[in-house]
């Protein structure tokens, strides 16, 4: 989970609780503030799901998105957090494979979350 903003990584850590839906084993969560450690953790592997904060500032999570992609051989799928349902199409450019409203709907953020952990587990199994 990457925000700058503590109160949106709890937003989200609340939302989706120890598990997003019953079927699915336990989360356990990496949070960080900023780009280096996000770019860290993915690089050290064994990540299920990147939840970014598109608002995030001064690294946004649109162009992280993009960026680990890009650089990542099978990355995790993404998950990207707007403010505006214009700023879709952003999510689109950055190869996002869902978004999520800001603020956090809990049940639309669990949902979502769910299928992309679903999608994962399929894939890797």
């Amino acid at each position: 989970m990457y925000s700058d903003d503590r109160t949106v990584r709890q937003a989200v850590l609340l939302a989706l609780g120890k598990r997003p839906a019953s079927d699915l084993a336990e989360i356990e969560y990496v949070e960080c503030a900023t780009e280096p450690a996000v770019i860290a953790a993915v690089d050290r592997g064994g990540l299920d799901l990147l939840i970014l904060d598109g608002e995030a500032a001064p690294a946004g999570g649109m162009g992280i998105a993009r960026q680990v992609k890009d650089e990542i051989f099978r990355c995790p799928p993404v998950l990207v957090l707007i403010a505006r349902p214009q700023d879709a199409w952003l999510a689109t450019w950055s190869r996002a494979d869902a978004v999520a409203s800001r603020p956090v709907n809990p049940m639309s953020l669990a949902q979502t979350a769910a299928t992309l952990l679903r999608l994962r587990a399929s894939i890797t199994a």
